[in-house]
């Protein structure tokens, strides 16, 4: 199966502020900082069927990544000229360049995030690693010294949602299609956990 998700990254940019408003110097290790997001969009899609980002997994040798966030991190994306207004990657870590909204985050993504940040608050880049590895989504497609997508059934069923995977396919799809009739932009509802 396709990912049926659109990754949006103006919202994206919007759920890295949240991430990075609170951290010392508004900078954070970018490994850290993947393996954050990647954990908000997992228990995003455990509690409401959606994801934040709508970004496709990736297994990596070093734990689960978001693979469009990572392109933008690594500079290698057609949305760079966007990302380079509020980021710049300096060494390891990623910092502000300039305040982002939150208007296309929900209270309960806003909230996901901060939860997310606080629950993993003293955790280094590498202790995040480690606790990625964990996963069962990331163990099932262990790349090796590669990479390769994590499909999305693999991770509905490490959440605990397995017998939802037809359903939130057929809703994303729904949505998808009731955008592009009444031409409306394609950015995510604003969702409570179900």
């Amino acid at each position: 199966m396709s990912h049926p998700f659109y990754f949006d990254v103006p919202k994206t940019i919007q759920a890295i502020g949240v991430l990075l408003r609170n951290s010392p110097g508004r900078r954070m290790n970018y490994l850290r900082l993947l393996k954050l997001l990647y954990i908000a969009d997992r228990e995003s899609l455990r509690e409401t069927g959606r994801p934040i980002t709508g970004d496709q997994a990736v297994a990596m040798p070093r734990g689960p990544v978001l693979s469009g966030v990572y392109n933008l991190v690594r500079g290698h994306h057609m949305q760079i000229p966007l990302w380079n207004t509020y980021f710049r990657c300096e060494k390891w870590d990623l910092e502000f360049r300039a305040e982002t909204e939150i208007g296309d985050l929900s209270k309960y993504e806003i909230e996901k995030l901060e939860s997310i940040t606080r629950q993993y608050d003293d955790r280094d880049e590498w202790e995040m690693v480690e606790e990625t590895h964990k996963f069962p989504e990331w163990k099932k497609n262990d790349p090796g010294d590669s990479s390769r997508p994590i499909p999305l059934e693999d991770i509905l069923d490490a959440v605990g949602r397995a017998h939802d995977i037809e359903a939130i396919i057929n809703d994303e799809k729904d949505r998808a299609t009731f955008d592009r009739i009444f031409n409306v932009p394609l950015t995510p509802r604003k969702e409570q956990p179900s």
